[in-house]
């Protein structure tokens, strides 16, 4: 069985939804099914000094929970956070927020889809785009923003980051970081290392020399881009998370959309607000 907006469907009857969702944004079931093109960020070893624990479519339309915002709001820098490590994994465990975060890569139409699920609830999310995905879609860029989230770096190409180079890996955090200064004006919120959870000290230092106080990383990982299906997105998020968590998700499947509705109304249950991780870490 299936969750698709929080309802329980068969397996045909998720195709059929799953159909008539996609056909409006041009995207049919084949390419529903190639569209979670990324490779997830999966667990690494925890680095010493880790913390534990261009125009594109309009915005959405202010509501209750969604203030009106200008068409272009002044580019979001990053921030260095007192009191934080180089690596952040998790925000403050006192206050009642959470902070979703998305590998930023697939087809355009899903991420608009998750982006559309969060807005509906009034949850603001953080978005490390891939620089090949810009590339291709460098209307993302202005939707995400658009859209009261944040935009930070998830390196060039998506490689193992922490296996490069000197060379090599900073030449993968400045080429994103050049692409998000040329669509938006800088070069994002956040960097969080590809294909890892942790970053190595010379990463870290790379990402410091490039213009990132922080290393973004996270304490609860969806495991989404494994394609569980909705059910078990929402199950490996609630199940472990908690004030202060910084959610891994992923841009580019299905099982992520269907999830986001249940998910978020559980966190509304739970009395936790889903806010962009400087939110989450800004006094």
């Amino acid at each position: 069985m299936h969750l698709l907006n929080g309802q329980v469907l068969s397996p045909p009857g998720r195709r059929a939804a799953l159909r008539a969702a996609l056909r409006t944004a041009g995207l049919g079931l084949a390419g529903a099914a190639t569209a979670g093109l990324a490779a997830g960020c999966g667990p690494g070893r925890p680095a010493a000094g880790t913390a534990s624990a261009p125009a594109g479519p309009s915005s959405p339309p202010p509501g209750p929970d969604r203030p009106p915002r200008p068409a272009q709001a002044a580019p979001a820098a990053p921030r260095r956070f007192a009191g934080q490590p180089v690596e952040i994994g998790h925000g403050p465990r006192d206050r009642d927020r959470v902070a979703l975060t998305f590998h930023g890569n697939g087809e355009p139409a899903l991420a608009r889809a998750a982006l559309a699920a969060a807005e509906k609830e009034g949850a603001r999310v953080t978005v490390l785009a891939i620089g090949s995905w810009l590339d291709a879609h460098p209307e993302m860029a202005r939707r995400i923003l658009d859209g009261g989230h944040e935009l930070g770096n998830h390196t060039r190409r998506h490689l193992a980051i922490n296996d490069l180079t000197e060379a090599e890996a900073y030449a993968e955090i400045t080429g994103c970081a050049e692409r998000l200064k040329r669509l938006t004006g800088s070069i994002g919120t956040w960097f969080r290392p590809s294909r890892t959870q942790y970053a190595t000290p010379l990463v870290r230092k790379l990402a410091q020399r490039a213009g990132y106080p922080h290393v973004l990383s996270y304490d609860v990982d969806s495991l989404d881009f494994t394609s569980p299906g909705a059910a078990a997105v929402v199950r490996n998020v609630t199940g472990t998370i908690r004030p202060g968590s910084v959610v891994s998700l992923h841009f580019g499947y299905a099982d992520t959309v269907d999830a986001m509705p249940s998910l978020l109304q559980e966190l509304a249950r739970r009395k936790l607000r889903a806010v962009t991780t400087t939110e989450l870490l800004t006094p």
